[in-house]
């Protein structure tokens, strides 16, 4: 369509015809997105673009601290990011984020009230973002690895407890076939504070140290800490335990399967209890295309579309219409979707002050170095 402008020369009124394409016609529509890699459908970005004429700019990173620091450099252009609980807490406080306007949501409804309950922890009243999807962080094996060193034990049935990595007698017992551990702190403190009796939020120096303490010892039967290279390792046989999260798990499974290389994974949430996780989607204070980023949103907020996010990713999403279309193999899963008493013992927890930060940082960099 052309578009055409009124303006006057002497006076004179005359109408001027704009060629499609030029600076002065509407911009295009787009919507600058930066999420978690591997984390959509790509097909569900090219039916939203299809539906709505809006294009999408899609840019992804594989840490919150990767996310954090590009958005505390300064203007950014995106739109949309796709924090975790305590980061998104933290960032709400910097003022990063806008309040949502609910009314541009017309399918808010859609979501868990149990979920959002829990992302108000992070975001009280859910005044600034809506869940995404969510995980728990438990412990993967190798099924044929981990039976040859359990001799008759049922390995999943062996390995849902934290004594597997807490324990060095029994973490040693891996430690000659590969033991990854994630590279973070937010996880393994508070699973080692739940598993020692005490409050998995405690911010007390003197429980941090305790803590600190318990995960010290498993250092020198851990292979590698790294929060994304053990869903590769995974899928290839090169280890045989890791302490994971589901989604990346499942994932590995996935591509194992694909591979046909006869590696079997298996995922547990151990009977103490521990982290649950969740991502959340939120607009940026700075965002140079609000409106559009509502569209995104609410399209993501739709059942059939979250299920497909769901299916392409193992990660739980917390749009409960949304389960008749996700693969039973993921909805009957019970490690991605937790049954109601193994939800009771999943927890959340804050973001750490400066101060708690630093001490935290201090004894996990000890804790993988032995410095």
């Amino acid at each position: 369509m052309r578009a055409r402008i009124l303006f006057s020369i002497l006076l004179v009124p005359i109408l001027v015809e704009i060629p499609a394409g030029s600076p002065a016609q509407a911009q295009e529509r787009v919507v600058n997105v930066f999420n978690w890699s591997d984390y959509i459908d790509p097909k569900v970005i090219e039916d939203f673009t299809k539906e709505t004429g809006i294009k999408v700019t899609y840019d992804t990173y594989d840490s919150n601290e990767m996310l954090e620091t590009r958005l505390l450099a300064g203007r950014t252009g995106y739109d949309i990011a796709v924090p975790s609980g305590p980061f998104l807490q933290r960032q709400i406080a910097a003022g990063l984020y806008r309040e949502l306007d609910k009314a541009k949501l017309a399918n808010l409804g859609n979501l868990s009230q149990e979920i959002m309950a829990r992302l108000a922890v992070y975001d009280p009243g859910n005044r600034h973002a809506v869940d995404y999807s969510w995980f728990t962080t438990g412990i993967a094996f190798n099924a044929d690895k981990v039976a040859a060193r359990l001799g008759d034990a049922d390995p999943a049935t062996a390995l849902a407890t934290w004594d597997v990595v807490l324990k060095p007698d029994f973490l040693k017992k891996f430690a000659d076939c590969g033991v990854y551990v994630l590279d973070s702190p937010d996880d393994m403190f508070p699973i080692a504070l739940n598993y020692l009796g005490l409050p998995p939020d405690s911010k007390k120096p003197a429980d941090l140290k305790r803590a600190a303490e318990s995960l010290g010892a498993m250092r020198r039967h851990v292979t590698k800490f790294h929060s994304s290279e053990y869903i590769n390792a995974l899928a290839n046989g090169d280890i045989c335990l890791a302490v994971g999260w589901s989604g990346d798990v499942f994932q590995a499974r996935d591509r194992a399967r694909e591979a046909g290389n006869g590696v079997e994974i298996g995922f547990v949430i151990p009977k103490q209890g521990t982290l649950m996780s969740l991502d959340s989607l939120a607009v940026l204070k700075d965002a140079p295309h609000p409106e559009e980023a509502y569209a995104f949103i609410d399209f993501l907020l739709r059942p059939e579309i979250a299920a497909r996010n769901t299916n392409r990713s193992n990660f739980a999403n917390a749009i409960p219409g949304s389960k008749p279309y996700i693969d039973k193999s993921i909805a009957d899963n019970k490690a991605i979707y937790p049954d109601a008493e193994v939800m009771r013992r999943l927890f959340t927890v804050t973001s750490y002050d400066q101060p708690t930060q630093k001490l935290v940082t201090r004894e996990w960099t000890r804790i993988k170095t032995g410095r």
